[in-house]
């Protein structure tokens, strides 16, 4: 677990730690907002729960919403296929850098889902996929696309299937 953490802690970029700082930042002033205004207790319990929801979602989801608007990418399935007389499936697409950085890694993810024709039992299968695949592509310039190749295998399911892909980008 600790390494995991300092992985992670490592990982950050000067934009991250800035965000980070700033969120603590504000928790703290809602905090020291709420200590001065101590005598109107509906005020001050309004403020205290501000400052709670902003310390518990903030870092997550704004992380999220900030690496999507920072290092922003377009990933586009070019062919998906089951192989007939091999049990895999073979996945092709495209990376395109969509943002204003060179990327110095990104971890491409491929998830592979039954598919039928009803959309609410679509939308169970994508909870849980069939098989995933991640490959990790390096140095991506910006403007520039980077095509990348799964091979899934074994996959020995039958019928129709629907393919996903995501990427993470740094």
């Amino acid at each position: 677990m600790k390494e995991k953490v300092l992985t992670f802690l490592h990982s950050l970029s000067t934009y991250d730690l800035i965000y980070l700082g700033a969120v603590f930042a504000l928790f703290l002033l809602l905090i020291l907002l709420t200590l001065v205004l101590r005598k109107k207790l509906t005020l001050a319990l309004f403020i205290l729960l501000l400052a709670i929801l902003e310390i518990a979602l903030a870092p997550t989801l704004g992380f999220d919403f900030f690496h999507s608007w920072l290092f922003k990418n377009t990933i586009t399935v070019t062919k998906a296929k089951k192989l007939h007389f091999v049990e895999a499936v073979v996945i092709e697409g495209k990376l395109k850098n969509d943002s204003r950085f060179d990327f110095k890694s990104c971890k491409v993810s491929a998830f592979v889902y039954k598919d039928t024709h009803n959309k609410y039992k679509n939308l169970i299968f994508k909870l849980k996929p069939l098989k995933t695949a991640s490959l990790t592509l390096k140095d991506i310039p910006k403007g520039a696309d980077a095509t990348f190749k799964f091979l899934i295998e074994p996959f020995s399911y039958k019928k129709d299937i629907d393919v996903s892909l995501k990427g993470v980008c740094k």
